[in-house]
């Protein structure tokens, strides 16, 4: 009995030293992330590299490991991304930067945000946000409103909101279209049609944006 009885004391602290750099990293990464918190502003965008099936694809068309992007912008006091995912939605901050990879993510601003990004100029772009809400994400990344893909969202956002063209619109054909991956995920979603000539507008292109400043990157 006495020696079952040291085996569980020696299996219980075992278990403890071995989660506690984990659980020492969950609190470190949870207090970061509230401090970040305290210099954010309504507008600002948010970058991540996505998990999703489609990221790695993206990553190579588009020579960038940023595959997913949302805006900004604070509900009932909590800070909450709106993106376009399946469907177009507003994701609490929290739960957005832990399903990126390795919980990594840059924060940009406009330049000019404390002229620009008035009160009213904020209303009409989140009105504008609002207005997509529910809509289907865009697997064929076209540049029609029916359905609306992530970069697209927080671009027609700040064009329609504020009358801001945030990164520089290209056609699908500008892409490195020529790795495998990159091949069979167009292939899956165009078949032997590819729409060479669509409007596309691409995270990095707008993470690249000379308007932008980044304020924050974890």
């Amino acid at each position: 009995m006495r020696k079952y009885l040291l085996l569980l004391t020696l299996s219980a602290v075992l278990v403890a030293v071995a989660f506690k750099p984990v659980r020492r990293a969950y609190s470190y990464a949870f207090g970061q992330m509230a401090a970040d918190r305290q210099r954010l502003r309504n507008g600002d965008l948010i970058f991540q590299t996505s998990k999703s099936e489609q990221s790695l694809a993206i990553q190579l068309a588009t020579h960038s490991s940023y595959s997913h992007c949302g805006l900004v912008c604070q509900q009932n006091g909590e800070w909450m991304v709106l993106e376009a995912i399946q469907p177009v939605k507003f994701t609490s901050l929290r739960k957005w930067v832990i399903r990126g990879k390795g919980d990594h993510y840059v924060v940009k601003r406009l330049r000019d945000a404390d002229k620009a990004l008035t009160p009213q100029a904020w209303q009409r772009m989140l009105a504008a946000g609002q207005a997509m809400l529910g809509r289907d994400y865009d697997l064929a990344f076209g540049w029609s409103n029916d359905r609306i893909y992530c970069s697209e969202l927080i671009w027609k956002v700040y064009e329609q909101g504020l009358g801001r063209q945030v990164g520089q619109l290209r056609h699908l054909r500008d892409f490195d279209l020529s790795n495998p991956v990159v091949k069979a995920k167009l292939t899956e979603r165009y078949g032997r049609n590819l729409p060479l000539n669509e409007t596309v507008i691409s995270p990095v292109s707008i993470f690249n944006s000379p308007e932008l400043v980044t304020v924050l990157s974890r």
